[in-house]
């Protein structure tokens, strides 16, 4: 799924659509794509997002043309509709969705400018509620908005439930890759993990080199 900063620097969309080539069948705007292990279904949502409501770029009308807010919310949910229902859904956006707190530390909440407020996009909300008409969601994975908050501000909730049990997490831990106090390289991995077709583990995990965890940070363990 690519992000804001993935768009190309050309009004035409041509450096856009060549990344999109490059990842041919793994790219997910707007569209299915089953895995068979685990055995998932994941539903992209709009490319490139920059959040704060629905906004499309001149790179991205290149390539996919004028797709106005309705129209993008109807893509995401068409994408569901050949999603076996017998296995989870996941939604992979770049940015979240609207409607989960407009404070600097929410899930998806301004905090570089005063004053805060929600700064998630409004086409994929829309698309949970249609897709919600007519099946459960399990997972509403995204990024774009900063764990580490600006001005000061502290950290950002990553992990929220919601009361029909959709879990949304925030996988934009930046930078990805840093060097802890003993000086030995991390890299940051968002991860969750089924059981019997429930989510049953989510966390965020810094692993050394060699593979192993060096810290985690555990946000939901029922798999006891």
């Amino acid at each position: 799924m690519l992000g804001n900063h993935d768009r190309g620097a050309d009004a035409s969309g041509d450096q856009l659509q060549s990344q999109l080539a490059i990842l041919g069948d793994s790219n997910c705007s707007w569209r299915l794509r089953d895995w068979d292990y685990p055995p998932i279904s994941v539903v992209g949502g709009r490319p490139c997002s920059p959040g704060g409501g629905y906004f499309l770029t001149t790179q991205v009308k290149g390539v996919f043309g004028p797709v106005s807010l309705e129209e993008s919310a109807i893509r995401i949910f068409q994408a569901s509709q050949n999603a076996s229902k017998s296995i989870p859904l996941i939604l992979l956006a770049h940015s979240g969705p609207s409607g989960l707190g407009s404070e600097a530390f929410s899930i998806c909440g301004r905090d570089w400018k005063n004053p805060s407020l929600d700064w998630g996009d409004k086409d994929l909300a829309m698309a949970i509620d249609l897709i919600r008409k007519e099946r459960s969601i399990d997972l509403v994975v995204f990024g774009h908005m900063h764990h580490k908050l600006r001005l000061g501000k502290g950290y950002r909730q990553t992990y929220y439930r919601d009361s029909l049990g959709t879990i949304y997490l925030n996988a934009a831990s930046v930078p990805r890759k840093g060097i802890d106090e003993s000086g030995e390289l991390l890299s940051h991995f968002s991860w969750v993990q089924f059981l019997d077709g429930q989510i049953a583990h989510a966390s965020h995990r810094w692993y050394r080199k060699d593979a192993s965890i060096a810290y985690q940070e555990t946000l939901l363990n029922t798999a006891l």
